[in-house]
């Protein structure tokens, strides 16, 4: 599995918990076991605590990053810049390993779309404290926008949110509480429970998780301009959800469908034509600036 495919492939390990889920429901253990959601988190979130590579290995030059979150938790990011860049690029990762396995799609990003990037891992990943969770992935993404707008001074129009997968729901969110020149989700998911009932439409999953990460409402609340992008052969989550996402939206939004596309390899498959997409659409927002 090459780090590319890492990215979010246990992800699909939801469908064998919703799965199992039936018989705890059955047997009325399921609000006992799943109090809490350490059953739910650990088959959701797939931290790796090995971070054994940085950009400097592609020969990037970037700034190691530590920040605290409101309830205090210490997370690290890497800032990647470019000396071309009209906007930042804060980048908010799916559910699985850590900033490290995404290293060749940050070169590919900073070569082709020519932008500053920001990416961090969420609490529990890579080199940051703490343990997960959906209320905590906010908070930490918070805690990453707080700090790339001091670094841009204030200036909201200099910063685009760009999320893949589970990342998708928290750029989403953080698009709800903080101005940005745009929002960029690929690969996003209605909801949890969407994603339930589309794997087991007779079953009352909604009843057995506690995670939300409601992708569909966060986004009819969103103001900056919205591009979606989705594989047609996803085999994680569904091209229909991507499309329900873009649906549930406000103007103004655009949809890319990547043909051939699964679900971690969007960027390879969309090629060339994939990053002028994304350098178009920064480019194009009527906020972003030199």
């Amino acid at each position: 599995m090459t780090t590319s495919e890492i990215h979010d492939a246990k992800f699909a390990n939801l469908r064998r918990f919703l799965s199992a889920s039936r018989l705890l429901f059955v047997s009325a253990l399921a609000p006992v076991l799943l109090g809490g959601c350490p059953i739910e988190n650990r088959l959701i979130f797939h931290p790796s605590p090995q971070v054994n590579r940085d950009p400097s290995d592609l020969g990037l030059r970037f700034d190691e990053v530590f920040l605290r979150t409101q309830d205090g938790v210490r997370l690290h990011g890497w800032f990647v810049p470019h000396p071309e860049a009209r906007a930042t690029l804060i980048w908010f990762h799916g559910n699985a390993g850590n900033i490290s396995h995404r290293l060749d799609n940050i070169k590919l990003l900073y070569e082709r779309v020519r932008v500053h990037i920001f990416i961090f891992d969420y609490r529990g990943y890579g080199r940051s404290e703490g343990a997960v969770s959906e209320e905590g992935t906010y908070l930490d993404g918070e805690a990453a926008m707080k700090y790339v707008l001091r670094r841009v001074g204030g200036d909201s129009r200099a910063i685009v949110l760009f999320g893949r997968s589970l990342g998708a729901a928290v750029a989403a969110e953080m698009a709800t509480r903080f101005d940005s020149a745009g929002l960029i989700l690929e690969s996003p998911f209605a909801s949890i429970a969407e994603m339930g009932r589309v794997l087991f439409p007779f079953f009352p999953v909604q009843w057995l998780v506690s995670s939300k990460y409601d992708v569909l409402e966060k986004v009819r609340s969103i103001r900056a301009p919205l591009l979606v992008i989705h594989g047609d052969r996803d085999e994680i989550i569904p091209f229909a959800q991507g499309k329900m996402v873009f649906d549930a939206a406000p103007e103004p939004k655009t949809f890319h469908t990547i043909a051939g596309a699964r679900h971690n390899d969007t960027y390879l498959v969309g090629g060339d034509a994939y990053f002028q997409l994304l350098r178009d659409f920064i480019q194009g927002l009527p906020k972003t600036r030199p």
